[in-house]
């Protein structure tokens, strides 16, 4: 959870699920994760970070057509919706804050999880993965079910996140502290 913003401080102070805090001005556009005084890394994303930073542009294109958002400040399905389903999902390893007034930071909602960048990754996959397949259980056509859940057991997500990332270049030298 967000903290009131003190003066001097740099900025609104996000409580991370580790229990050590940090300034949100802290926090560049170009950064995927930090390492945490906790001794972890823990995953960074802003609302201005495209949803193909985790999936391919098709897979965007198919969600931005089959998913209705309800939201009018966020018409249309990103990031926002990727966080807000991990957050739904788990809670207590997820911290946001609305950044919209602090014109130092860049972004209008920045998200910190407990995982590094990768693991964020591979969560938001299987989360995408579990979404289609609920859409699919509802289709009318049971040979197209079977071969979606067929295909889903031949998918491996972490080695389609491995292979995303070395095509989108998303080595671990490129994270910034």
């Amino acid at each position: 959870m967000a903290q009131p913003q003190v003066p001097g401080d740099g900025g609104e102070t996000l409580a991370l699920p580790c229990g050590e805090t940090r300034s949100v001005r802290s926090l560049d556009l170009g950064m995927r994760e930090f390492e945490c005084a906790c001794g972890d890394r823990h995953a960074v994303v802003m609302d201005v970070h495209p949803p193909e930073r985790f999936v391919p542009d098709f897979l965007v294109e198919v969600l931005r057509e089959a998913i209705e958002t309800t939201s009018e400040e966020m018409p249309e399905f990103g990031t926002a919706h990727l966080l807000g389903i991990v957050l739904e999902e788990f809670p207590e390893s997820v911290v946001s804050a609305d950044v919209s007034d602090d014109g130092d930071v860049g972004a209008g909602i920045v998200w910190v999880t407990d995982f590094d960048a990768r693991r964020l990754h591979e969560v938001v996959v299987e989360l995408v993965v579990e979404l289609m397949e609920h859409a699919v259980s509802h289709a009318d056509d049971d040979a197209a079910v079977s071969e979606f859940e067929r295909r889903m057991l031949e998918f491996d997500i972490a080695e389609f996140v491995e292979a995303y990332r070395a095509e989108r270049d998303l080595s671990e030298d490129d994270v910034y502290a």
